[in-house]
């Protein structure tokens, strides 16, 4: 078997997703293929809409309460789950203790799961580290070092912002799941890494990011632009509640607008009169490839100043201006980046990408004004977060020998600096 063949185990834990996955990796940056043994994520999205947003100290106690169940549904999909009765030397056990007692609870789930399994078929750990809310990450950190210290596996710390651009960076098999392979039945899901032409640009967009990032060699990143303010996830959720729909936001106003772009059929709105007029599309031509998403998110405050009990229309046509207006900065600010970088890929990556407007002015303008390039976006179950792309930057990571021994949560962690 070659060396390069591995099995990462990969945790989640940056917001409101718990998530485990089990890969087989095999290849290096210009050729790869990667088989989803076992793939477990609990949402918290119901929990937390009642606060409309996340509230850190709940995430971190779900993550505590799950990662136990989630770890043995991934090992049995992966079939690497085999019951045998292991006793833990007592030494041991007060060192997993200390590791997990941030968490009420976790050390006594891990050890009455951990003590009736054998360790598992794996060669490496691999968890994020940042950015995202720390109290959450730390969970998942404490479990994965509790894991690596009881299996003897090495373990490897992922920046979340990288695991997005690996998502996008892949292509799933068509008839891949069901394959009968020797005498046993595989539901395995593969994907393939698509090729890369340098300079690649990466547009990464969530609720907690905006920004530009430039990769000119594997693994080594360029900060280009940066949201100077709100990130637009962000703006997407604040003017949802403006507009009172529910949480996550997001979906709701991209719901909404397609709403109107169905009722004209491509016409241009503008021409029958929106209600609401034409909102600002802030430092659209600033000249920088930065962002800035506090002055629309103003606008539509002061637009509804004087307005209560909205009805449905007047949403409607709201959520279809904003979504318009950060459309069009997105892909004037990454039009400017692809020029100035001459860049012969460009990634979107990040839970915005699911944005079907986003990704129809995406596709569109790149196939009109930079037909020479390449366009890689993640196939929408790869949008959010996950553990897939997790195991993906750790597999990389991992060829490199680039182990840890200690992780420290970051929730500002960076993937670039600015040159």
């Amino acid at each position: 078997m070659p060396l390069n063949i591995m099995n990462i185990l990969a945790i989640e834990t940056s917001c409101d997703e718990t998530a485990i996955a089990i890969l087989e990796c095999d290849g290096n940056e210009q050729s790869a293929e990667f088989n989803v043994l076992g793939n477990t994520l609990l949402s918290q999205v119901e929990i937390h809409r009642e606060y409309g947003g996340v509230f850190p100290a709940l995430a971190k106690r779900e993550h505590a309460k799950n990662l136990v169940p989630i770890l043995e549904a991934a090992l049995e999909e992966a079939e690497l789950l085999h019951e045998d009765t292991q006793a833990i030397p007592e030494e041991m056990r007060d060192k997993i203790a200390a590791i997990l007692s941030r968490e009420p609870g976790l050390a006594e789930a891990f050890f009455e799961f951990v003590s009736e399994c054998e360790p598992p078929a794996i060669d490496a750990i691999a968890v994020t580290a940042g950015p995202g809310l720390e109290p959450a990450l730390w969970v998942g950190i404490n479990f994965a070092r509790a894991l690596a210290l009881l299996w003897d596996k090495p373990l490897v710390a992922v920046n979340h912002m990288e695991g997005h651009i690996f998502a996008s960076l892949l292509r799933c098999e068509e008839g891949n799941r069901n394959q009968v392979i020797g005498n046993s039945k595989s539901d395995t899901e593969t994907y393939t890494l698509q090729p890369i032409t340098f300079p690649l640009l990466a547009l990464l967009i969530s609720g907690g990011h905006t920004e530009l990032v430039l990769m000119k060699k594997w693994l080594k990143y360029e900060l280009i632009g940066q949201t100077r303010d709100d990130a637009v996830g962000e703006a997407f959720d604040k003017v949802a509640r403006m507009l009172e729909l529910p949480y996550p936001g997001g979906p709701e106003i991209s719901r909404l607008a397609e709403l109107v772009r169905n009722e004209y059929q491509g016409e241009s709105l503008a021409a029958k009169d929106s209600p609401w007029g034409k909102l600002p599309r802030p430092m659209i031509d600033s000249g920088t490839c930065d962002f800035s998403f506090a002055g629309l998110k103003t606008a539509v405050l002061y637009l509804l100043k004087d307005k209560s009990d909205l009805n449905d229309e007047e949403k409607k046509y709201l959520a279809h201006e904003f979504e318009n207006a950060v459309a069009d900065v997105l892909w004037k600010k990454t039009a400017q980046a692809l020029e100035e970088a001459n860049a012969e890929t460009l990634v979107i990556g990040g839970g915005v990408s699911a944005n079907t407007h986003i990704r129809r002015v995406f596709t569109e303008n790149m196939k009109n004004e930079f037909p020479r390039a390449a366009l890689r976006i993640p196939v929408a179950a790869l949008t959010t977060d996950n553990a897939i792309m997790i195991a993906l930057a750790g597999y990389y990571r991992a060829l490199r020998k680039e182990f840890v021994t200690s992780i420290t949560a970051n929730g500002n962690l960076s993937l670039a600096k600015k040159p």
